[in-house]
């Protein structure tokens, strides 16, 4: 029964492999979808865990640096670092910028934050060339993907920045590169009016921008105390948001993608609903166009069950080829794209385990085309 399947196939094998390779590429792209998914879920949270912290301390009646505008004071540090359970904190600042280098323009994210405190923003594991900051004013940390060099000058607001470390893989939760600079210097860049502004507010009675202002306060806590009740705590004395890492990873996930996520998650069933009828329609139109050949068989005593598990046959080797050529085909391309991409073999089996069983269920109309045909019928038609 299978060399039965197989001598069918042999004998229009290029055309059964151009299909099998198209539907395949079609499977690819629903591969990549679920990996910009899983992409953009990784990236979300690897951004905080790189932190490496337990408490995000926000303004007031805000959901944080990342959903909402955070604006609040820098010596708040001083503050929290004094409260039970914790054992050191930092001001950071996080502001989307443009940068332009020799490939174009594109989307960067600044972190700013003491390159003297206890808590540093850049992972160590991440540091691939030269160093961290060491100083407060002009120096930048990049991420590799921008393509800026060491010893290379960036210009930000109305400074240059020297680039005195790379590091891999740090993105954004929303997949931009991440920069890092000194606390001081995001804090010009984020909250210091140009010249003319100053001026400006000052004829119309308005002062100047507060350049001690941060987006949020994190905070480490010590061993042995709850995370949640020093959180609590801490927002009872300080009358501002506070949350755990595990609540800022919630808010990420279900306030900032959220949206993202159910687009394209709705896309990726919108492509999967088209694979299934695309490959219903290539195995019913490869059933009708063997009609023929599938009487004569009928007519020499090869019963119905044996021309089932034939087209059944085909119908699993087109789905394997097909999962195959998929896989290869969403790996080739998937560094091709600008943000993260992640493919997970589960996501790809679960595909395959869908599209194996509505294919199966598909070819049942065209088992079901032959079971009805009269032999003799096809045969004069």
């Amino acid at each position: 029964m299978i060399n039965l399947a197989f001598k069918d196939i042999q004998h229009s094998f290029s055309k059964f492999i151009i299909t099998a390779i198209s539907v395949g590429i079609l499977l690819g792209i629903v591969i990549i979808m679920i990996g910009v998914y899983r992409g953009m879920v990784f990236d979300a949270k690897e951004f905080v865990d790189d932190l490496n912290v337990d408490i995000w301390v926000v303004q007031q009646n805000t959901l944080g640096p990342f959903a909402e505008t955070s604006k609040i004071h820098e010596d708040l540090k001083d503050r929290i670092e004094y409260q039970e359970g914790v054992e050191n904190s930092i001001a950071i600042t996080f502001q989307n910028v443009q940068l332009k280098n020799r490939y174009g323009s594109f989307k960067a994210m600044i972190v700013g934050y003491d390159p003297f405190g206890e808590i540093s923003a850049i992972n160590p594991k991440k540091l691939i060339a030269g160093r961290t900051l060491q100083k407060q004013h002009y120096e930048i940390v990049v991420s590799q993907k921008t393509n800026y060099k060491l010893g290379e000058k960036i210009k930000l607001g109305r400074d240059y920045y020297e680039v005195v470390g790379i590091t891999k893989d740090t993105i954004s939760n929303g997949g931009d590169y991440l920069v890092f600079v000194s606390l001081k210097d995001a804090q010009i860049l984020q909250f210091t009016y140009s010249n003319e502004r100053i001026r400006n507010d000052k004829k119309r009675g308005i002062n100047g921008g507060n350049p001690h202002l941060v987006n949020a306060i994190i905070a480490k806590v010590k061993k042995g105390y709850d995370i949640k009740k020093v959180a609590q705590r801490i927002e009872q004395t300080t009358h501002k948001s506070v949350y755990t890492t595990k609540d800022e990873l919630t808010l990420l996930l279900q306030k900032v993608i959220k949206k993202s996520s159910k687009q394209l998650g709705t896309f990726t069933i919108i492509l999967i609903i088209v694979s299934i009828v695309i490959i219903a329609l290539i195995i019913y139109t490869m059933t009708l166009e063997k009609m023929k050949e599938l009487s004569i068989m009928k007519l020499i005593g090869i019963p119905n069950i044996t021309i089932a598990k034939m087209i059944l046959q085909e119908t699993i080797i087109l789905g394997v080829l097909a999962f195959i050529s998929g896989n290869i085909f969403a790996h080739l391309i998937s560094d091709k794209f600008p943000k993260r991409i992640i493919l997970l073999w589960n996501d790809s089996f679960l595909l395959f385990g869908i599209i194996i069983f509505f294919s199966i269920f598909a070819s049942f109309f065209g088992i079901y085309k032959v079971m009805k045909t009269d032999p003799t019928q096809a045969i004069g038609g």
